[in-house]
């Protein structure tokens, strides 16, 4: 990328700098996974069929809300996840979200949901986490800028990968 570039980190990027700094670059160039993918099209249905009584896919300047609602007169924003299997993931791009809406003078309390697990799990935007955001965001960005990307790594997620074809094929 070049540095005129108007570059943005998203929810997206933050989940998948947590998941892979392979999938940050592809991601960051508008190389799409494989959306035939199994395990892509089964987060894209229980996107679509859970949490159907909930405003859904609100927009926020760079982020993608999946669920929004009130809760004893607070603004609750809600992630929904597949799985568990990448709660660091899941959780900072919830907090990235709850950030973005803090910098635009809203307040929210944040809930990563599993529907399949039937489960949720409360998460606060702190201190901490906000230092170890923008900590992410720096090396999102600088993944961002190198002409290559990273070199594959071989993980326990890469069968359930819709970008594994880029990497092992």
């Amino acid at each position: 990328m070049k540095e005129t570039e108007d570059i943005h980190v998203n929810g997206t990027l933050i989940w998948y700098y947590y998941v892979c700094p392979r999938q940050v670059w592809l991601m960051g160039r508008q190389i799409l996974p494989d959306e035939k993918h199994p395990s892509i099209e089964l987060g894209r249905v229980i996107h679509e069929h859970a949490y159907q009584g909930e405003k859904k896919e609100v927009t926020v300047g760079h982020c993608k809300i999946d669920v929004l609602g009130t809760k004893n007169g607070r603004l609750v924003v809600g992630e929904v996840k597949k799985s568990s299997r990448h709660p660091q993931a899941a959780r900072m791009q919830l907090l990235f979200y709850l950030e973005e809406l803090r910098r635009r003078g809203v307040e929210a309390e944040g809930v990563l949901l599993f529907p399949e697990e039937r489960r949720r799990q409360k998460v606060a935007l702190s201190e901490d986490a906000l230092r170890e955001l923008d900590k992410a965001k720096r090396e999102i960005l600088r993944l961002l800028y190198q002409e290559k990307p990273p070199g594959p790594i071989k993980s326990r997620f890469c069968p359930g990968c819709g970008y594994a074809e880029y990497c092992w094929a």
